[in-house]
């Protein structure tokens, strides 16, 4: 007697949907967030795609830049390493990471990252999405420096905390 296959059942919050592809170099919607103006940042998959559990970007990094050092209240956030070096913080942890390389950074755990080589890309991916479409978004629309109280205060509004500066490499 054949087997019996089911479907598989799924949670009740997941929607099925269709199939996309992102091309290399393009955002998923379209909308550009370059990180500090310059090395882009693309959404490759949104929360909307989602239903807010996951989002993922690419980072490709023309500049020797990171964040400040930061935390996430409720995602946690993994890199993979696609081309370059990066010197990572993560938590009392500082490790040098290199092409496919992957790195877990725990949500309420303060973690930072600068770029050792002339170029590279990430790809990372955060879970739940939380608010950093719209942290990106509000970031790329910033003329000017913004003071370091208002870059505290997007954090805050987006579900983080800055804690401190960036790495120096000097």
């Amino acid at each position: 007697m054949p087997a019996v296959v089911s479907a598989p059942v799924l949670p009740k919050k997941a929607v099925v949907r269709k199939a996309f592809t992102v091309k290399a170099g393009e955002s998923r919607f379209g909308e550009r967030t370059p990180f500090r103006g310059v090395n882009p940042n693309d959404l490759k998959v949104s929360a909307k795609d989602t239903d807010g559990l996951f989002s993922m970007f690419e980072y490709v990094g023309k500049e020797k830049v990171g964040p400040p050092l930061h935390l996430h209240f409720d995602q946690d956030e993994t890199f993979y390493v696609v081309e370059g070096e990066y010197l990572f913080q993560i938590g009392d942890k500082t490790m040098t990471v290199k092409a496919g390389d992957t790195i877990f950074g725990a949500r309420n755990v303060p973690h930072t990252w600068t770029q050792l080589s002339d170029s590279g890309k990430l790809v990372y991916s955060l879970q739940p999405a939380g608010k950093m479409e719209e942290f990106f978004a509000k970031f790329s629309q910033i003329k000017g420096k913004p003071s370091d109280e208002e870059i505290q205060q997007i954090h805050l509004e987006h579900g983080m905390k800055v804690l401190g500066p960036p790495l120096s490499l000097k």
